[in-house]
């Protein structure tokens, strides 16, 4: 058995802890009038909330199909962990944090939802008066649970389980929680500044893309990396699966933050999959004009690049408009995908050319193409002869962009300090499914990656 140390005891007597604390919460009524709620829109966002939450799954698969044999399983909960993870933390203080009373719009009170005490009693969510209260915070919980999940493909094959679970929870209080206070809550500064964000391009995305950055940095090259080895995807139909919860899930992501059944929610659910379609379609025909050829995997990292960038504009932008929104962060993000794998950078699954420029084209072109006649509440864009959205979207962008990697890279370092991040070079070798999961992935088919792959496939699923 091994050794342990009391680091190792640590996780568990903070959950004991939060458990004990819960017994002692009092129990307050719910919330009795009844009559200020729509039936239809707690519906659709009791459904939408679902379909948030599926995504988490679908990522795992998604990641988990892209990496080496060795590594699927540890990739795949590195992920769907954090559906625990983040859920504990957020009913405990995340959204106090991110929708508690505003304190100067960089943060909220920790105290005003802590443990979701007046959750259930409180009155509604000011942007949200037709759902109570509880559904909003559960909502925005699925939100809170993905976005520390997409790092995890930028860091893969290399960092130690546990240190990533202590990352995601100060990922979610430290940077999460108060870039969505900014973006979301009627005081937070983002807000007041005009800088739209209709279902997390920012929050979500940008926040998640930089942090894979500060990750990738500090991690440092895998061995793999630094001998430049090609290392074949070990479940390609995963990772289509994976594409196709993540992109019936994104309809629950962005329709559903229309927060009701509406217009607005089947409209930004057809720019959804309008953008997606056509981000998918752009990446594999922009392959082919650059000589290689057209493949499932390209269709679906260009899908998700798609979903990524039409997030923030979901709900601002008229149909026609999304598909070149879709077309053109297809591009950036292979053309950047392309730029990285020259570089000395290791991120692993390409989080940050794909979900941080993707979040970030989305963001700038919602200042661009967004206009009045989709949302009233919110604004005509530089397209439309309104400079000023365009230059307000990229002043969030730009502060967004400093604040989550400048804090993210410093949790890294900080967790790196305390508790090695990095697996070591044995452990590496070896896999982290093995070394960190004691589990292992044995495929029951045969792939054909490379011709010398198929005897080996052969014999691993007859073993």
């Amino acid at each position: 058995m091994m050794k342990k140390s009391f680091q190792d005891y640590l996780p568990f007597i903070f959950l004991a802890v939060v458990a004990v604390i819960g017994i002692f919460i009092p129990t307050l009524p719910s919330y009795s009038d009844a009559s200020k709620y729509s039936t239809a829109d707690i519906a659709w966002i009791l459904v939408a909330s679902s379909l948030v939450f599926l995504m988490t799954p679908g990522l795992s698969f998604f990641y988990g199909g892209m990496v080496n044999r060795k590594n699927v399983i540890s990739t795949m909960m590195q992920s769907f962990i954090a559906t625990g993870l983040i859920s504990v933390v957020w009913v405990v203080v995340g959204f106090s944090l991110a929708f508690g009373k505003s304190h100067g719009g960089l943060i909220g009170d920790p105290t005003t939802f802590f443990m979701f005490n007046n959750v259930g009693s409180g009155e509604p969510w000011s942007l949200a008066p037709t759902i109570p209260l509880l559904l909003f915070a559960l909502f925005q919980m699925k939100f809170a649970i993905i976005t520390p999940a997409l790092v995890v493909g930028a860091v893969a094959e290399r960092i130690r389980f546990t240190s990533y679970v202590l990352f995601m929870v100060l990922f979610s209080i430290l940077v999460y929680a108060p870039i969505a206070h900014w973006t979301w809550h009627p005081d937070g500064i983002l807000f007041k500044l005009g800088v739209l964000d209709f279902a997390g391009g920012t929050v979500v995305h940008i926040s998640a893309g930089c942090a894979a950055l500060a990750g990738a940095i500090v991690l440092k090259r895998r061995k793999d990396h630094i001998e430049k080895k090609e290392l074949q995807p070990a479940n390609i139909p995963f990772v289509l699966l994976g594409t196709g919860l993540l992109w019936f899930g994104w309809f629950g992501f962005n329709a559903g933050s229309a927060l009701g059944a509406n217009q607005l929610a089947a409209t930004a659910f057809a720019t959804t999959n309008t953008a997606t379609a056509a981000a998918g379609l752009s990446w594999v025909f922009f392959d082919v004009v650059r000589g290689r050829k057209p493949s499932a995997l390209g269709f679906c990292i260009g899908a998700v690049v798609g979903l990524v960038a039409i997030t923030p504009a979901a709900g601002y932008v008229a149909i026609p408009q999304s598909i070149f929104i879709g077309f053109v962060a297809a591009i950036i993000s292979n053309m950047m995908v392309h730029w990285k794998s020259k570089t000395s950078i290791d991120d692993t699954l390409d989080v940050f050319p794909c979900h941080g420029v993707g979040g970030m084209v989305g963001m700038l072109l919602t200042g661009v193409f967004a206009t009045k006649a989709m949302n009233s509440a919110g604004n005509d864009g530089w397209f439309y002869g309104n400079f000023d959205l365009f230059k307000n979207q990229a002043l969030g962008l730009f502060l967004v962009v400093a604040y989550s990697f400048a804090v993210s890279y410093g949790i890294f370092k900080v967790i790196d300090w305390v508790h090695p991040l990095r697996v070591s070079d044995d452990e590496e070798s070896l896999g982290l499914d093995a070394t960190q999961h004691n589990e292992s992935y044995h495929p029951a088919m045969m792939t054909v990656d490379t011709e010398g792959d198929l005897k080996e496939e052969a014999e691993l699923a007859h073993s």
